[in-house]
């Protein structure tokens, strides 16, 4: 099977992002003379020296560590992906119903005094909150945090970028399922094509690697284009994760639509043969792979037909304050009750340990989990 060349539109913004300096290196590159970025991703020396012990709050009954908290700052998005909400939006929670900044930071400290050192901010759209550069501002100063994360659709990236790099942030997830303008307006009901690869490539620009990029795969709509966000990663050092279509609230997920990690592996080694698979570590969602010679690699994640429950780290805060302790699950408790009713930090401690303590070993599978209430993903936090 022949890879599809990248639409002609593509490439320009693909040239267009990858402007050069005075001695005609792309800016992805260190220019001579010129320091070298420096990711913040890298972990601060003190922090293995300092790390307390791993929290018995935070560990489950099948003794999974959860040092991976991902924080919802808000339920509202600029965008109507099909497969995050219902066409005709949802319900959004009252402000005074939301977690303030001063109880995202609160909940954010406990949470990595007790062990988490990876936190991921997302929404609905984290990067239209207008205090975001503040929040990871200030999460840069908790000790023992390694990571700072954004899951983000892009939109308003190259403008914010700049800023949330000096404040802090360290890893970045851009969703993109298409690369065909037209077909991107019709997966996310608005426009915004190029002002996401602007951001990618402002994010490349600024030293950051891998830039991650998320494709929510689904059959009849992108399964088409599989080789050609391979192909993105020949020059480009990022890393393009194929997400297996899941089932939530408004989305009308069928298992028709859904494209299995196998079947897509098998598409990407009939064109890439030499393709290579990639370690892991333990508590990763994706399974890695490389073509040799290429800058970048790809990924799946293969919730449905591969679950990885058996070794998932990840906890959940919703923007309204619930925590999630699985993503498929519908059990939630409210910390942000037990936080305004004054509950010392020791309650919130038994709280949220209760919490974990009842995690289940795995979800209900996908024909269950396509059956029950859940959230839509837009006010769980992508």
């Amino acid at each position: 099977m022949a890879a599809q060349p990248v639409s002609r539109v593509v490439r320009r913004v693909l040239r267009a992002g990858v402007r050069s300096c005075s001695s005609g290196a792309p800016v992805t590159q260190p220019c001579p003379g010129e320091p070298v970025v420096e990711v913040l991703s890298r972990p601060r020396p003190f922090l293995g020296e300092h790390a307390a012990p791993f929290s018995a709050f935070l560990t489950d009954s099948f003794g999974r560590r959860h040092s991976y908290l991902r924080i919802s700052l808000t339920e509202r998005c600029n965008l109507r992906c099909q497969y995050c909400m219902p066409e005709e939006g949802v319900p959004l929670t009252p402000k005074a119903d939301l977690l303030t900044t001063e109880e995202i930071l609160t909940l954010a400290r406990l949470f990595v005094k007790e062990g988490v050192d990876k936190i991921r901010l997302t929404g609905g759209e984290p990067l239209i909150r207008p205090d975001v550069v503040d929040i990871v501002a200030q999460l840069r100063q908790l000790e023992g945090l390694r990571t700072i994360g954004i899951t983000t659709n892009g939109i308003n990236l190259a403008r914010l970028l700049p800023q949330l790099q000096k404040a802090g942030l360290s890893a970045i997830n851009v969703s993109l399922d298409t690369l065909v303008p037209a077909k991107f307006e019709f997966i996310v009901r608005r426009k915004g094509f190029h002002k996401v690869m602007e951001g990618i490539h402002k994010a490349i620009e600024l030293g950051y690697s891998p830039v991650k990029v998320n494709c929510v795969v689904m059959r009849g709509l992108n399964e088409d284009e599989l080789l050609d966000f391979v192909a993105l990663t020949e020059g480009l050092p990022l890393d393009v994760r194929f997400i297996e279509y899941m089932p939530f609230d408004g989305n009308k997920w069928n298992f028709k639509k859904m494209v299995s990690y196998k079947e897509m592996l098998d598409t990407l080694r009939q064109q890439w043969p030499e393709l290579e698979k990639l370690p892991e570590e333990e508590s990763s969602t994706a399974k890695a792979f490389k073509i040799p010679g290429f800058r970048g690699q790809v990924s799946f994640i293969t919730s449905m037909s591969e679950h990885f429950c058996g070794t998932c780290n990840r906890l959940r805060i919703t923007a309204d304050g619930n925590l999630k302790v699985c993503l498929f699950g519908n059990s939630e408790v409210s910390l942000r009750d037990h936080l305004r009713a004054g509950a010392s930090e020791e309650e919130l401690l038994r709280v949220i340990g209760a919490a974990v303590g009842r995690k289940k070993r795995q979800h209900a599978g996908m024909f269950n989990i396509s059956q029950m209430k859940n959230r839509p993903m837009i006010l769980i936090g992508g």
